[in-house]
């Protein structure tokens, strides 16, 4: 990047530090293009007569697209302490069009958006209550899982409510489902948000993957 085009962005750039249940990005009339630097933030879609919807989990080092308030609004919220850096996306991409490297950045994360909301669409669409639970653990998995002897372990901090609501799943759903995957022996849950995952390949199986891990 140059200099020039450092000293740009950094007077385009809006830094924001939130604590657990802020809502420090909130949609308006102008698209966002949002950083996470630290901690993790939900992706929340407004309707009308206060009914909302978690469109995605974002965790430090995602980018992410905050739309202006069109058909819906949709806002930002922290699971955790965060910091957040945010640009209006038309000024973002004029600044950085000729730094390659940018660019290029925002493709890959594109794609891995597009990925996620085609297989959020088959979930949804398709698939039974424990198959999206399971769905949705092997994906957090995949984004940000340590391994360790027993297994996969995660850190997981959106509530049951919030992984039901983006799942298409009531919170009671959710808690008894993650009673079945426990008592089959393929995940324990030392502490609300520390879930270790004993068996991914078996996840997967529930998940109704075509091919389980090796």
């Amino acid at each position: 990047m140059t200099e020039a085009t450092r000293t740009k962005l950094e007077a385009a750039a809006r830094y924001a530090s939130a604590l657990s249940g802020d809502a420090p990005i909130v949609g308006n009339d102008k698209d966002q293009i949002v950083f996470v630097g630290s901690g993790s933030v939900k992706l929340v879609a407004h309707a009308s007569a206060g009914r909302e919807q978690v469109v995605a989990f974002q965790f430090a080092g995602d980018l992410v697209s905050v739309p202006a308030t069109r058909a819906h609004a949709y806002s930002l919220s922290a699971l955790d302490d965060c910091e957040l850096i945010s640009f209006p996306a038309d000024e973002f991409f004029k600044l950085v069009q000729q730094e390659e490297g940018i660019i290029l950045e925002v493709l890959k994360c594109s794609l891995v958006a597009l990925a996620n909301c085609r297989e959020k669409a088959i979930t949804l669409g398709r698939k039974t209550a424990q198959e999206r639970l399971a769905s949705f653990l092997v994906s957090m998995a995949e984004r940000g899982g340590t391994p360790v002897d027993r297994g996969v372990e995660l850190h997981l901090p959106m509530s049951r409510s919030d992984m039901g609501d983006s799942l298409g799943l009531t919170i009671e759903t959710v808690s008894r489902q993650l009673s079945e995957l426990r008592a089959s022996g393929l995940l324990i849950t030392p502490s609300r948000s520390k879930f270790l995952l004993l068996d991914l390949a078996g996840l997967q199986a529930r998940a109704g993957h075509i091919r389980a891990a090796a």
